[in-house]
């Protein structure tokens, strides 16, 4: 409450107490005293009170009463006067300011060489005053110059989202044409005015799409899930938010600070005047780690893989994904995606038409990081872990060597189990096992660990190396994949009978070859082959390198690289090695052949994953070069593309291709296709 109204109120309730108890202690002073005997009455003290004393006692009283009045009267005039003058003044100016915000330009998107991927361009926008809404003729006349229909225009001018006293956005983009003729008459389109925006740009088209995202007007549920510790930035309806990427995930420094007016207004509300004025500031630059040369490649030699698998009768849908590392500190080089998409659809709004096709199962989803949230299974990729958990519950070793008939029958023929190779690789030890893929060898393991004491070893090795979880990429929406186990089974598979749903030695030699119900992504698999290669540890994956100071020259804040250390036998890591690198030099002449000039020696592993419900097979591709001291890393995978030799393996060709600026010259084609 207004504190000169709780001054005003107290006045009054003292006044009103004095002039009560006034009357009330007159009442009870009786001039008249009655002889109890029943005598007539007799004036105390000798003497009765005359008429016109009385008359003077009420004149008296009258006089304090009217006093009173007064004395309030002349307390609330002082209190308006001297104690809510400031008060006044400030509703009195309230009543004649608003506050007025403009939004600000959002920070850059830098690559790691200070290549631009995503700036800001200037834009033009027609923008209207509420009052306009009011002519008709000016509202048609401004649709037919615009090309828009009426009633759009005339939605663009009633919406107050961005504040009453703001000029309404009725169209942005605008033409210099349509913006001249506009200046030019300004008669015809009074209260119309032309306002410089800054919009979105993209200097290099859809590349590193899915890392750098999109922006696009602020929801209503981001308004009000805008927590505390994201209160530094307050939203505006209208307001231009990043919605997917980096741009969503390092959007409390992208987004600047809003500028803001003072303006005067008149009764109607009207803008009369400017007050005062703050600029807008900036949002901050982001560096990425991103390599715009490595991404390019990467883009690039995604399209080849696929293209190579179609070639080959074996290709799918056009999908997959492709990323590089550096695996001394987990900065992503580089992180592809198929298909892609324009970021440039999503300014200054998107069609309907556009949003419903880049959301549309049969486009491929265009919209999804598949590096990220895309899982598989990893099919001959695990091989390396399937090993390290035979060692450890001591169900092999690594001088063991098994037979591989083509078709293994160890749980009888009944529930026989082919491997990749039909006419068999025969004796087989576990670096052989590795590098030509047997998956006899690994069946042997699987029914063993079925049988041994630690039944889900296999599980317990893939979570030590952090698969099954997320590994904490600095990117939204990254997948979790899954461990398949003996409960997850019983649950996920309810409606089966109880046969069916318990774990079987079927679903164990499934698991050890990366089949069945696993599932992957390709970052994770990545950050496996980083361990691997680093002798057991895994730099948390990151894209942000650091964020420039908005106002000053420097950075304000620089990526803390992260680590964990899986705590493996350095014997087995160096098993591990050995084997990587003999599946690039030793399995497949046709594969040797592609890196054979390069510079540097390079360790990897094939894999090629069969899925229910799809017509193909995925390949799978996972290196990392030098090979005797490690630095860069790439992985692939292809949808439906068939064999990782024939698929997957030209993404990642390339990408070493241009990291060490040599380009692959063998048009050799596998013909061994190892899964």
């Amino acid at each position: 409450m207004d504190r000169s109204i709780l001054i005003f109120l107290a006045i009054v309730i003292v006044a009103v107490v004095v002039v009560l108890l006034w009357f009330v202690r007159n009442r009870d002073k009786n001039p008249i005293k009655v002889d109890i005997g029943g005598q007539t009455p007799q004036a105390t003290g000798g003497e009765g009170e005359s008429t016109e004393k009385g008359f003077k006692r009420r004149l008296l009283g009258l006089g304090i009463f009217s006093g009173t009045i007064f004395g309030v009267l002349w307390a609330r005039l002082w209190s308006m006067q001297l104690v809510g003058t400031d008060e006044y003044a400030e509703q009195a100016e309230l009543n004649r300011t608003r506050s007025v915000t403009s939004p600000a330009p959002r920070g850059r998107i830098l690559d790691r060489n200070g290549v631009e991927l995503v700036t800001n361009r200037p834009s033009l926008a027609v923008v209207a005053t509420a009052d306009v809404l009011e002519n008709e003729r000016e509202m048609h006349l401004l649709a037919n110059l615009l090309g828009m229909p009426y009633m759009a225009v005339r939605r663009n001018i009633q919406n107050a989202t961005e504040g009453v006293q703001s000029n309404r956005t009725v169209a942005v983009d605008v033409s210099r044409a349509a913006v001249a003729y506009i200046e030019e008459h300004p008669d015809l389109f009074e209260g119309i005015t032309i306002e410089e925006r800054s919009q979105r740009a993209y200097p290099n088209g859809s590349l590193a799409s899915h890392v750098l995202g999109y922006t696009g007007p602020v929801t209503s549920e981001q308004l009000e899930a805008v927590s505390d510790d994201r209160a530094k930035i307050t939203y505006e309806s209208g307001d231009v938010v990043g919605q997917a990427g980096v741009e969503y995930q390092y959007e409390d420094v992208l987004q600047g600070i809003r500028g803001e007016r003072q303006v005067y207004v008149n009764a109607a509300g009207d803008v009369t005047g400017v007050a005062a004025e703050i600029e807008p500031v900036r949002g901050s630059d982001v560096t990425l780690t991103i390599d715009a040369k490595i991404q390019k490649a990467a883009e690039e030699g995604l399209e080849h893989a696929i293209t190579a698998s179609t070639a080959l009768a074996s290709g799918g849908p056009g999908r997959g994904a492709c990323l590089a590392l550096d695996v001394t500190n987990g900065e992503i080089l580089a992180m592809a995606s198929a298909p892609t998409f324009e970021p440039s659809v999503f300014v200054g709004g998107i069609a309907t038409a556009d949003w419903e096709q880049l959301n549309d199962e049969k486009s491929g989803y265009p919209l999804l990081n598949r590096c990220v949230s895309g899982t598989y299974p990893s099919a001959s990729t695990i091989k390396p872990l399937s090993s390290f958990a035979a060692f450890d519950s001591g169900v092999s070793t690594i001088g063991s060597v098994y037979n591989c008939p083509g078709f293994w029958t160890g749980f009888g023929e009944a529930a026989g189990q082919y491997c990749w190779n039909h006419s068999g690789h025969g004796a087989m030890d576990m670096r052989s096992g590795i590098v030509y893929s047997c998956d006899s060898v690994f069946y042997e393991i699987g029914k063993a660990i079925f049988y041994s004491d630690t039944p889900e070893a296999l599980q317990a090795k893939f979570r030590q190396w952090h698969l099954g979880s997320t590994t904490g990429v600095d990117l939204p929406s990254e997948a979790e994949g899954r461990i398949p186990d003996a409960q997850w089974k019983w649950d996920y598979f309810s409606s089966w009978s109880d046969e069916d749903r318990v774990w079987h030695g079927g679903d164990t030699t499934n698991l050890v070859i990366g089949q069945g119900d696993m599932l992957v992504t390709p970052l994770q698999m990545a950050c496996v082959y980083m361990a691997i290669a680093n002798g057991g540890t895994i730099w948390t994956p990151h894209v942000m390198k650091e964020v420039a100071n908005a106002s000053a020259s420097g950075s304000v804040l620089s990526f803390e690289p992260k680590s964990v250390t899986i705590d493996e036998s350095t014997e087995y890591l160096d098993f591990a090695k050995d084997a990587l690198e003999g599946v690039i030099y030793e399995e497949d002449y046709a594969v040797t052949s592609h890196f054979s000039n390069l510079p540097v020696s390079v360790a990897g592993k094939t894999g090629t994953a069969e899925r229910q419900g799809y017509e193909n097979s995925t390949g799978w591709f996972v290196a990392y070069a030098p090979a005797d001291d490690p630095k860069y890393l790439v992985a692939a995978v292809i949808e439906e593309g068939g064999f990782g030799s024939t698929s997957a393996m030209y993404a990642v060709r390339d990408v070493l291709g241009a990291i060490y600026d040599t380009p692959d010259t063998s048009d050799a084609v596998s013909s061994v296709g190892a899964r």
